[in-house]
């Protein structure tokens, strides 16, 4: 059985397989460590998109100060691999779930969670005296992405005053995510916006303190709103993911200031007419809820689902066609870093053509 060693050559790879290129992705790191240090923000990055706890310390030795996760299962992984400041950034609602947390907080107190509703805040505090425990909480505002979250100002104000009749329960924070302004391509708009949602968040923040609530953590911001998040005054920690690695999708709202280092290599399996080629990655490796992921060095060649295992490369026929043959490899660059990441069980990390480091996707299907 073909089992990949370090050192091996890149060609050694059977495909697919999700490889990293380790000088772009470790100068995205170090270019976006450097930005929040000079704006004195902390970096909270959101580890739903690596799933790696390898990566996770990564990002905590270039100066984290902890991370983000989406999920309790997340949380299981990343704290039991000795990440334990965090922030399950997603409402937790349910006793198989709540379950789960107790235990995780019993052994990691410094879990931090967020609430936005009267019920499930009351819930989690039940759950936590049962267990006779505390837990941090923020709330969970709604900054105009319309998903999860309180309204800024007076609901806020009303769950804040509930909380604290909830004994169990601490109030430190609030977060405020604008999602919704992630992928806004101009960038005066996306700025514009962005300080909108930031006034909401900081005012709300301000209310709370001066309503007697202590209000420490004031967390948001993702790899496309993150330095203007950072530079509103009041803001305590951005929470980037997928500057790491980047997507095309980021890429194309940003432009180059994140390198795309992470591909999915594959092979050309059929080269059926002039104008296709068949590759070895369908839906199963790479996805595409963001559009189409995109032919890495061959110009005018557009990637289509083939279905679970197949992806079909295709071209307008011209003078220098794209010189595929089967058998060729070809990089493919994701739309969607964090879907596709989720399909893969290794990181396969490169420097020079040649592999030096082998990471287990450890947090993989981690969506409970």
């Amino acid at each position: 059985m073909y089992q990949p060693r370090i050192g091996d050559p890149l060609d050694a790879l059977d495909t697919p397989s999700m490889i990293i290129d380790l000088s772009l992705m470790e100068n995205n790191i170090t270019s976006l460590m450097q930005r929040f240090r000079d704006e004195g923000t902390h970096v909270r990055p959101h580890l739903k998109t690596v799933k790696s706890v390898e990566l996770a310390h990564q990002l905590l030795v270039a100066g984290a100060i902890g991370g983000c996760v989406a999920k309790v299962s997340e949380a299981e992984v990343m704290a039991q691999g000795g990440i334990e400041d965090l922030l399950i950034t997603t409402e937790i609602v349910g006793t198989p779930k709540l379950a789960r947390l107790v235990a995780l907080v019993q052994k990691y107190p410094h879990i931090k969670v967020v609430v936005d509703s009267l019920i499930g805040a009351q819930v989690l505090n039940e759950a936590m005296q049962q267990a006779q425990l505390t837990i941090n909480v923020l709330i969970d505002l709604n900054v105009g992405q319309n998903r999860c979250g309180v309204m800024p100002g007076e609901e806020a104000l009303t769950l804040a005053h509930a909380l604290s009749e909830m004994k169990q329960l601490h109030l430190v924070g609030v977060q405020g995510y604008e999602g919704h302004l992630q992928h806004v391509h101009d960038q005066g708009e996306r700025a514009q916006r962005c300080r909108q949602a930031m006034e909401a968040l900081t005012t709300t923040a301000a209310a709370l303190r001066a309503a007697g609530f202590p209000i420490e953590i004031v967390t948001t911001g993702g790899t496309g709103t993150a330095e203007t998040c950072a530079n509103y005054t009041g803001v305590t920690e951005v929470q980037p993911g997928s500057f790491i690695f980047m997507d095309t999708d980021y890429r194309n709202a940003l432009g180059p200031c994140y390198a795309n280092a992470l591909t999915v290599l594959t092979t050309v399996i059929s080269r059926p007419t002039p104008t296709r080629a068949v590759i070895d990655a369908g839906l199963k490796s790479l996805s595409i809820d963001s559009g189409m992921p995109e032919p890495k060095g061959v110009p005018g060649v557009i990637y289509l689902p083939g279905g679970d295992e197949h992806g079909i490369l295709t071209w307008e026929e011209r003078e220098g066609n794209p010189p595929l043959e089967v058998g060729d490899r070809i990089e493919m660059i994701p739309s969607h870093i964090d879907t596709t990441v989720n399909l893969h069980d290794y990181y396969y990390a490169y420097r020079d053509g040649q592999l030096e480091a082998i990471w287990p996707v450890d947090a993989r299907g981690k969506v409970q």
